[in-house]
């Protein structure tokens, strides 16, 4: 699957040919450089690794350094492997957004906005208990009745409640490519991605 790594710029919109607002967001894909390439014969399995954003070198360790001399390049902040990647590359390739076409759709992968620990209502949609009956005053927020009594005994595994919510890794599918900006490396894609401003994404195709 062929892809690269970008980062999310910001949303924005534009308007189609008929007219409509379309919501969109901004990513800056590339350029990626090729920093290793893996083979059946040596790594078991096929697959193209691209480093993305240059990182300085006395911020980089001995094995980054290394690792992307070998490629000719300086060290990157952000690695991916691609497995079954269309097309030949060798070490040191560069590739550019020029990847994608306008009209085709893609899949982008990122690590969701942390919002810390949140309540039921936030976190899962509940409606809280309110003021409705027996007498709760207090109680706007709160979850209610986990189900455990004399029998189980127990909570079962998996029961909604207040927890840590965000920071996953996301993927949304099948986003419209509407527009490519080769000379700034800009990519646009109908919808919102996964992530907060200048986080990296993976667009895959």
């Amino acid at each position: 699957m062929s892809g690269l790594i970008g980062r999310k710029i910001g949303m924005t919109s534009i308007f189609d040919e008929n007219g409509k607002n379309i919501p969109c967001t901004v990513i800056e894909a590339g350029p990626c450089v090729v920093t290793q390439v893996r083979t059946l014969e040596v790594d078991g399995y096929e697959a193209l690794q691209l480093g993305f954003d240059d990182k300085a070198e006395k911020r980089a360790n001995k094995a980054e350094v290394g690792h992307a001399k070998k490629a000719g390049v300086s060290p990157k902040k952000k690695v991916v492997e691609f497995q079954d990647f269309e097309g030949e590359y060798k070490l040191g390739d560069t590739l550019t957004v020029e990847e994608f076409v306008e009209g085709e759709f893609v899949d982008v992968t990122g690590t969701s906005k942390g919002k810390g620990f949140q309540g039921v209502v936030k976190r899962h949609g509940f409606a809280g208990v309110g003021q409705s009956t027996h007498g709760q005053h207090n109680r706007l927020r709160a979850p209610g009745s986990i189900g455990a009594a004399s029998y189980p005994s127990r909570v079962f595994k998996g029961i909604r409640m207040a927890g840590q919510m965000g920071s996953k890794n996301v993927t949304v599918d099948n986003l419209q490519v509407l527009k490519v900006v080769p000379e700034k490396n800009l990519l646009v894609v109908k919808g919102c991605v996964p992530g907060h401003k200048n986080a990296y994404v993976i667009i895959r195709k």
